[in-house]
């Protein structure tokens, strides 16, 4: 039987601080939901053992990771075809150039996995595959967390759909939610990532963990898209017993309707609305790139004229580093890894998570070990950002502006709670990973 060790005392410590810490930012400390933070934690665990302990489980969320193969080639294909050798065609130059990865675009030939999955991921709402696996899991939350059928079928989808388009499956009951509802819907939307960018992760992270690869990919964490896909599932109990404490109150809003918001009329409109909504999210991915490298750009070009600390340059990541060290220690993370991993972290709070993941990817060999890789690849896995934040506040106040003063402060305190779900996450498979 694995033993207890420092690191998984610490990620035990950051457990109980992490829930302490929601207490303290509570609307209302007397009234602690005991019976929500007991179940919720559990079934968090118990969704980590089944899917990453038990061999059959585990081997067939592994086994989704040739998903990940044969979209990335699906995706070359139309790629390669559109835009030629830089989205992943054949190359025009001679087979002996010094780094042929180099011709790859990754604007061209990455990304637009995303509309891919968009349109997807629309088709199988049509074919009514997805609304099943939401409605399953709603059930899930139900039954064992006693919360109301609205905010659990909402926030259910928000694991496939994103914040917004979560909410939207709960429509017409946005405006009767109670405030304890409606910030577990905010807070589920930035403690987990859309489906639209599961395989996009996981190509980044696993690209380069299965044989014949191509040349220049990295392998951070194999089998990465059944992580991505496990990390989101655990956040979602996380978030619900994170904002429970944080703003308790009654969740019980029933869905008595079924949902005719994301209705389409037949494969070819939702194939086509599907790639025109993952179209938005590529443009809006690709600017947020762009202007989020040039502003750290600017800034540690600023900090370049201060004298340097400990003997090296400072910049913006290692003061996000120092910031947000203890933090990821609590996860579990090695003191002396604690640094880069509070980079990571902070980065993905100040800019995002996508950022933070393509830095986690070209860390140099050694600075994480597997473990703490493993927790950062959890404790990353959520929208909890500034940038989401503002997306949240338009979204819900677009949905239901006669409650746009409560929308407003609740969505500042949600990138709060959404932090702490996330990073729940990262703790508990600190607990339950052993090298």
């Amino acid at each position: 039987m694995p033993q207890l060790d420092m690191p998984h005392l610490q990620s035990i410590l950051g457990i109980f601080v992490i829930l302490f810490v929601a207490w303290l930012f509570s609307e209302n400390r007397r009234a602690f939901p005991w019976r929500i933070a007991i179940v919720g934690i559990l079934l968090q665990a118990g969704i980590a053992v089944l899917l990453l302990k038990v061999p059959v489980a585990r081997d067939a969320l592994f086994g989704l990771n040739g998903v990940v193969t044969v979209l990335t080639e699906a995706t070359r294909a139309g790629t390669g075809f559109v835009y030629g050798f830089i989205g992943g065609g054949p190359s025009p130059f001679p087979a002996n150039i010094v780094d042929p990865a180099r011709l790859t675009n990754f604007a061209f030939a990455i990304l637009p996995l995303v509309i891919i999955i968009s349109a997807l991921s629309a088709i199988l709402w049509y074919w009514r595959i997805l609304p099943i696996i939401v409605g399953a899991m709603a059930f899930v939350l139900r039954r064992t967390l006693g919360i109301g059928g609205a905010v659990g079928l909402g926030s259910a989808a928000t694991v496939f759909l994103g914040n917004i388009e979560g909410s939207l499956v709960v429509r017409p009951y946005l405006n009767k939610l109670t405030r304890t509802e409606l910030f577990i819907l905010m807070t589920t939307g930035l403690a987990v990532v859309a489906g639209t960018v599961f395989v996009v992760y996981a190509n980044m992270l696993g690209g380069g963990c299965e044989p014949g690869a191509p040349a220049g990919s990295h392998c951070v964490l194999p089998g990465a898209l059944g992580h991505i896909l496990v990390a989101s599932m655990m956040s979602l109990p996380a978030a619900i017993v994170i904002a429970s404490i944080m703003v308790p109150g009654d969740a019980v809003t029933d869905v008595t309707a079924r949902d005719e918001t994301h209705k389409y009329h037949s494969t070819m409109d939702a194939m086509a609305r599907g790639t025109e909504d993952g179209l938005k999210i590529y443009m809006q991915i690709v600017a947020m790139l762009i202007v989020t490298t040039a502003l750290v750009a600017i800034v540690n070009a600023i900090l370049g004229h201060v004298p340097p600390v400990d003997g090296a340059p400072l910049t913006l990541q290692r003061m996000l580093g120092w910031a947000f060290a203890p933090v990821v220690w609590l996860f579990g993370v090695p003191w002396n890894e604690a640094v880069a991993a509070g980079s990571l972290l902070g980065v993905k709070t100040i800019l995002n998570e996508f950022i933070a993941y393509s830095q986690l990817v070209v860390l140099p060999p050694g600075t994480l070990d597997p473990r703490a890789t493993q927790i950062m690849v959890y404790a990353l896995c959520g929208f909890a950002n500034f940038a989401s934040v503002g997306i949240l506040i338009a979204g819900f106040g677009t949905l239901i502006p006669e409650r746009r003063d409560e929308i407003v402060p609740l969505a500042m305190r949600a990138i709060v709670s959404g932090t702490m779900a996330s990073g729940l996450s990262g703790a508990m498979i600190g607990l339950l990973t052993f090298n």
